[in-house]
């Protein structure tokens, strides 16, 4: 007998294979979607459909979305290079780390936004910066105290730095205004302002809306680390 193929729009069709669930695949997927969606589009449902299963089949894994969250931060912290530290170089090692930071926070859209609140970090990969982070201001004679405060500063401004920057794409809230389009109306309101009341807003636009490159980060770092550094021994 003559075989008959079956139609096309009857085969069966097979399925890719799930992944394999693991806390290490949640994060991987929650990364995928905060890059591609941006930390709004994030929830554990989003992260399940990413997956391919159900948002009860995460919890066994991760306990909510700020557990989540918190996983997330750490995992983009594991992209930080931790240098030995060197005396003779440790405001520039402070940079260095700072900047890596900086970096490892903006390459993943508005994810920074989630540092804000986090609070202390106990993630291991932040443990670990935030130790090497330590031990390059004691190499440079630091007392232990301004070492505490010199990592929460350096810590909040990295972080709000790398905030600011992810409004260019993400835009301030529901307004959708990017924050190119919010620079060009506040340059125009300080430039209408009356300049007798306000001589220096009126007088300073074009300096007070800079925004080159890397230039303001590097300035407000500076004046961190200079700060730090009236505190080390002659």
């Amino acid at each position: 007998m003559t075989s008959v193929p079956v139609p096309p729009w009857r085969a069966e069709r097979k399925k890719a294979p799930r992944r394999s669930l693991s806390r290490e695949a949640i994060v991987t997927a929650a990364l995928h979607v905060v890059d591609a969606e941006g930390l709004d589009a994030l929830s554990m449902r989003r992260v399940a459909q990413e997956l391919d299963t159900g948002a009860a089949s995460l919890y066994a894994h991760v306990a909510n979305k700020e557990e989540l969250l918190e996983l997330l931060l750490d995992r983009i912290q594991a992209g930080v290079t931790r240098p030995e530290p060197e005396p003779e170089r440790w405001q520039e090692q402070v940079k260095e780390l700072a900047r890596q930071g900086r970096r490892v926070l903006v390459a993943h859209r508005d994810l920074a936004r989630a540092a804000i609140g986090q609070g202390i970090p106990f993630g291991p990969n932040a443990l670990l910066n935030a130790e090497a982070m330590l031990a390059i201001l004691k190499a440079g004679g630091l007392s232990d105290q301004v070492c505490a405060y010199g990592v929460d500063a350096l810590a909040l401004f990295v972080t709000a730095t790398a905030v600011e920057e992810s409004l260019r794409s993400q835009g301030f809230g529901e307004s959708g205004v990017t924050l190119d389009e919010q620079v060009v109306r506040i340059r125009e309101y300080f430039g209408s302002l009356p300049p007798e009341g306000f001589p220096h807003i009126t007088g300073m636009v074009d300096a007070l809306m800079r925004d080159e490159g890397d230039e303001r980060f590097e300035f407000g770092l500076d004046l961190l680390v200079s700060g730090l550094a009236r505190h080390a021994p002659a």
